[in-house]
């Protein structure tokens, strides 16, 4: 990125790192010197290989890509112009390395790039997709300028609170966000332990109670409300980007499926929806988790699929009543 601000223009390399926060206050990783700017204003995030977005932080005056305000996260391309108060960026990409250009390099080559070509692994992983209901419904009835910083705190705190949880943020979809827990389970049993199940209950729980909180600090048209999908199986994890960016992505059916439990939860009227192996591999589930069974229609799937879903307050309820 190049910055052009208060003190001249400055090149900023995003490659140490998988995020970056930029704002006035000197804790952030790219303080801006920047009256206009908030504390913590927006953040720069690459998510699998070379893929980067923009994420208002709940920034006062807002942050802009080509002119245009996000609201949500705003994937980057090349030569994309960013202002943020008074500062403007220019953000450049270089192509990324096709997979047919990785199997011509030799190790003499790009090490990096081999090694990351071949970081692929069948591994058992929960993953939770969390969704804003309505959102379209809040862009047409809210001023852009309040709903910027509404949804830009949204996004910042459901970030931390994740990473809270020892996960990160896999894919941002619209106004919904995909984060994976990878189980790292003895082959002869493939259970997952409670702590690393609870693990994931406490971060949903926990995102559900902070977007409740937001309603009490905007001054919404109506209760922001999310709902969410939970699926555990196994998939093929793979290492995105070289060894500067060890992040993770996951791809399959266990993926697909947990976008799918979330829609499912719209059609049942209900807060969270868990797949049947999540259910399976919840401590006590057929005693401590409130959750009813039911038989949904998932799109894209031939066949009845079984999940368990319910209210956040039940999962509340559940956490409370195992006590770890």
């Amino acid at each position: 990125m190049v910055l052009h601000g208060a003190e001249g223009t400055t090149q900023i390399p995003l490659v140490s790192g998988s995020s970056w926060k930029l704002g006035r206050g000197s804790e952030n990783d790219i303080p801006l010197s920047d009256k206009c700017a908030s504390r913590n204003h927006a953040m720069f995030q690459i998510v699998g290989d070379n893929n980067y977005f923009l994420i208002d932080l709940g920034s006062r005056n807002g942050s802009f890509v080509n002119g245009r305000r996000v609201m949500i996260p705003v994937s980057l391309k090349n030569g994309d112009r960013i202002i943020l108060g008074e500062t403007e960026i220019d953000f450049y990409c270089p192509e990324t390395t096709t997979a047919s250009e990785v199997r011509e390099l030799s190790p003499s080559d790009d090490t990096n790039a081999i090694a990351t070509a071949m970081l692929h692994r069948r591994q058992l992983i929960t993953v939770l997709v969390i969704d804003i209901r309505d959102f379209t419904k809040l862009t047409q009835q809210m001023d852009e300028h309040l709903l910027s910083e509404a949804i830009g705190t949204w996004f910042r705190r459901a970030g931390e609170i994740i990473d809270r949880y020892g996960s990160w943020v896999d894919k941002y979809i619209g106004d919904a966000v995909m984060t994976v827990w990878i189980h790292h389970t003895e082959k002869a049993s493939d259970t997952v332990t409670t702590q690393e199940m609870l693990k994931v209950y406490r971060a949903l729980f926990e995102l559900y109670k902070m977007s409740n909180q937001l309603n009490q600090e905007f001054d919404l048209p109506f209760p922001l409300r999310v709902g969410a999908g939970i699926n555990t199986g196994y998939a093929m994890v793979g290492q995105m980007g070289t060894s500067d960016h060890p992040d993770y992505t996951a791809l399959g059916d266990t993926v697909n499926a947990a976008f799918r439990l979330e829609s499912s939860t719209k059609q049942l009227g209900l807060d969270v929806a868990i797949g049947s192996a999540t259910y399976t591999h919840t401590p006590y589930a057929a005693v401590l988790l409130p959750l009813k069974q039911y038989s949904v229609n998932l799109k894209g799937y031939s066949s009845p699929t079984i999940t368990y879903a319910g209210k956040f307050e039940q999962l509340g309820e559940y956490i409370l009543k195992l006590g770890e």
